[in-house]
């Protein structure tokens, strides 16, 4: 990067449109006292220049837009290689639900593996800028650990506020870098009142949030890299759990400059999800309110999710959803770990609670028909499993085989080994899976495996699994409808004309829409029936154990 010597930044109060200079130090507009401002680029200057040619010569990273990032000489900018995660498709999670285009945004890959590195890298630039030598920053995790990272990295002394809930393995991280780490007893709303008090009586510079300037631009940047990958298209719908909600608002505002500057031809709709526990901006947004009534007392083991007042950030979501369009769900804590499960299960990545309640909320989005099949999806997938793995796995999460009585021996004794081997597939029931689709018939092989208890045959065809269910007599069978040659209605009539088949519980697994007729074709011959792109694990796994009972 050079020297930024002509940039031009404007600030816009969001409440009154009063218009003033950027310095990096304003905090309020002078004339209402708004403290949420918005930074305002000279875009027509990038759009005359050779802006997208230079970016094609950049190496990926939050800083390749640098001209859109609210610090006026690149000299001073912090880095450790953030942003330029990749975005990857979910075709196992997409084939269940159904959608096609489902991206992930990788937020995981940062340096401290949270999405809160583009802030911290542009927060603590600015700091580094301005001479900002201490700052004081409340946090539910992930923002202290970033914070704590660049700060060390600029020589700045940070204080950070965690909030009890905090899991221990994340406090400590943010005191290794250096940090000073204050606990505090109480809800997030607390900590950030008592974090902001502590900055006041020690005359140090606190950081705002969602009122930084510098927070929000950061945000931005997910936006463009999104839609570099997309080819420089808007996707559909980008989704992201929230506590403050400033990831969508900077993603909003990051596509707002995009399209003017010719790039993208729209913004796309915001889906927001929240634990249940504490969704005041789910529950205003249902509602139809413009302002959230907040959560006194959270009731959630989410930390990174529990902030109960969200104030004029709900506000502003709420008037871009209204603009462009979106969509707010809640899901439980037992949602979201479900979610994580099944997410690390089918398509191999280990999210941290906050992404998997993201996970939870599209869920329901897309039963509600919310989201459509050919609707282009991106979610922020932000933070790894690591501190929660006990609230998910249990104590149960792995098989003992116990050989080291005879380890000093020659030779293992084969039988007692293959005895205990054979102990922990004791509980193993037969699945025949009879799909033409190679994917679908792996997506539900994957997802009875993965739960230990069932050993799947796969047939592609109707003939060829008739013989392998007169062979081997599984104890269930899962069969589509629309197959070629001897489709499902076929197949499941030859079985229940057999008397040695007839009583093998059956269930049907189909895309097809049926119709009356053949919903009475079905009727006592099938144990369930289930539609593909709309069915979860569970609900696959309820109705194998139902038809075992």
């Amino acid at each position: 990067m050079s020297m930024v010597t002509t940039k031009r930044i404007q600030l816009r109060c969001t409440n009154c449109g009063h218009i003033m200079q950027y310095d990096g130090t304003r905090t309020m507009c002078p004339r209402c006292d708004e403290n949420i401002l918005e930074a305002k680029y000279d875009l027509e200057a990038l759009r005359q220049g050779d802006w997208l040619a230079q970016l094609a010569r950049r190496k990926p990273g939050v800083w390749r837009y640098h001209e859109l990032l609210p610090v006026l000489d690149t000299r001073h900018v912090v880095t450790m290689g953030e942003g330029g995660t990749p975005m990857l498709k979910a075709p196992n999670l997409g084939l269940m639900l159904g959608l096609k285009n489902l991206y992930i945004k990788d937020e995981r890959q940062g340096p401290t593996g949270s999405f809160k590195d583009r802030q911290a890298a542009v927060a603590i630039s600015v700091l580094r800028e301005m001479g900002i030598p201490s700052v004081v920053v409340a946090s539910t995790g992930n923002v202290a650990i970033a914070y704590a990272a660049y700060a060390a990295r600029a020589g700045i002394k940070l204080w950070a506020f965690l909030t009890s809930q905090v899991p221990g393995e994340k406090m400590r991280e943010v005191a290794i870098y250096g940090a000073e780490v204050i606990k505090v007893t109480g809800t997030y709303d607390e900590t950030k009142a008592i974090a902001a008090q502590f900055a006041q009586s020690k005359g140090l510079f606190l950081d705002r949030g969602i009122k930084s300037i510098a927070a929000v631009e950061s945000m931005k940047t997910m936006a463009f890299e999104i839609a570099e990958d997309l080819e420089w298209r808007a996707p559909d719908w980008f989704i992201q759990g929230v506590s403050g909600g400033m990831g969508p608002i900077g993603v909003a505002k990051g596509f707002e400059e995009l399209r003017q500057l010719g790039l993208v031809d729209k913004v796309p709709a915001l889906g927001i999800v929240q634990s249940e526990g504490c969704a005041p901006m789910v529950h205003a947004f249902k509602a139809g309110q413009r302002i959230a009534v907040p959560v006194e007392n959270p009731q959630t083991i989410i930390a990174t999710l529990s902030t109960g007042r969200p104030g004029r950030a709900y506000e502003l979501l709420w008037a871009l959803m209204q603009k462009y369009g979106g969509a707010a769900e809640s899901a439980s804590d037992e949602e979201a770990f479900e979610a994580l499960r099944l997410l690390a299960r089918i398509d191999g990545l280990s999210v941290e609670p906050a992404t998997a309640v993201t996970f939870a909320g599209l869920f329901k989005m897309v039963r509600a028909g919310t989201i459509k099949p050919d609707d282009v999806v991106v979610l922020n997938c932000s933070g790894h499993t690591f501190p929660v793995e006990k609230h998910i796995l249990g104590d149960q999460w792995a098989h003992d085989v116990d050989v080291s009585d005879v380890g000093r021996k020659v030779s293992l004794p084969e039988e007692g080994l293959l005895s205990a081997l054979e102990q922990v597939d004791a509980a193993v029931s037969r699945v025949v899976v009879i799909e033409d689709t190679p994917s679908a018939a792996r997506l539900i092989s994957r997802i009875l495996q993965t739960r230990g208890q069932y050993k799947v045959e796969i047939a592609e065809d109707g003939p060829r699994g008739i013989d392998l269910v007169r062979r081997i007599k599984p104890d269930v069978i899962i069969t589509d409808l629309m197959m070629p040659g001897m489709d499902g209605f076929q197949v499941i009539d030859t079985l229940k004309a057999d008397p040695e088949l007839s009583r093998i519980p059956v269930i049907v697994l189909t895309a097809k829409e049926l119709t009356p007729r053949e919903r009475d074709r079905l009727s006592g011959q099938i144990d369930a029936l289930l539609q593909k792109g709309g069915f979860l694990d569970e609900e696959l796994l309820q109705s194998i154990v139902k038809s075992l009972q």
